[in-house]
């Protein structure tokens, strides 16, 4: 399976970059205003030989303008970084409402939690992120401490085959009454996730493996693998873990997940959702 999503930039060269373009865009924007100007005041003039003179010119200035003032850039930059966040939350909201049912009640993601509860947590996972294993524990004492919660997991194997592999293991579990203890076990257990390791877990919870691996070449496992990263390029997802409290979204694993994750809970409880979920 291919690596995906791609690496994003380093934040030091993506900065440079941003410096670039912004720069290169502003002074053709301007240029392109001023050269207009120039055009239209002395056109008629008959003086239009000196434009590329005064073009150069005008790009000389306005680049060392900008240079000398790079505060204004970063500004820019801010401010366009302010306004992509936020086209990019209307576009999730979007299409987590548009993808509701797949996303919270597909019949191939495992339910823990309540499964009758009044709101749902959706968590996009690879055995071998770092920090899905550092979320679990909150995630397990957000299901513990409030049991009107639905926590959906998706299995997202996006870093690497072994991750795969252990992924399909995890989903045959199922089969035998333990999705969730396996979970728990590849997410806790250090080391690369891998099958080996899929299978010394398996055996340890006493699980038949060799009907586990039969079944991990079940049809619906591959559909449940291709719908959650069918999902998650439909939701820009860039890396794992991702949650969904409803339509409320929390990327990656940040220090205060657990108390992230029991206000968006109480949020969507008293506030519904946006969109449907």
């Amino acid at each position: 399976m291919p690596h995906w999503p791609p690496t994003p930039l380093s934040s030091m060269k993506r900065n440079s970059v941003l410096f670039n373009m912004a720069l290169a865009a502003v002074v053709a924007a301007v240029t392109a205003i001023g050269t207009s100007y120039l055009m239209l005041r002395y056109a008629p003039l008959g003086l239009t030989q000196s434009m590329s003179i005064n073009q150069q010119r005008l790009e000389r200035i306005i680049r060392d303008y900008l240079t000398k003032n790079p505060q204004i850039l970063v500004d820019m930059a801010t401010e366009l970084d302010k306004r992509q966040a936020i086209e990019q939350a209307s576009q999730q909201t979007k299409a987590i409402s548009d993808n509701a049912d797949a996303i919270f009640r597909s019949p191939l993601s495992h339910v823990a939690g309540n499964p009758n509860g009044d709101v749902s947590v959706v968590e996009f996972f690879d055995y071998n992120c770092p920090f899905c294993h550092r979320a679990l524990h909150d995630v397990v004492k957000l299901i513990n401490d409030d049991g009107k919660v639905r926590l959906v997991l998706k299995e997202l194997p996006i870093l690497s085959d072994d991750s795969v592999a252990a992924a399909k293991l995890a989903l045959a579990s199922n089969k035998q009454g333990k999705y969730f203890e396996m979970h728990q076990e590849l997410m806790s257990q250090p080391g690369k996730a891998d099958k080996e390791k899929a299978l010394r877990i398996a055996k340890d919870l006493g699980l038949d493996t060799d009907q586990l691996q039969k079944d991990a070449d079940d049809p619906d496992i591959e559909k449940a693998l291709d719908e959650a990263k069918d999902l998650a390029q439909k939701l820009s997802l860039k890396g794992t873990p991702l949650f969904l409290i409803g339509d409320r979204v929390i990327s990656g694993a940040p220090d205060d997940l657990f108390d992230q994750l029991k206000t968006k809970v109480a949020e969507v409880r008293q506030k519904g959702c946006e969109g449907t979920c």
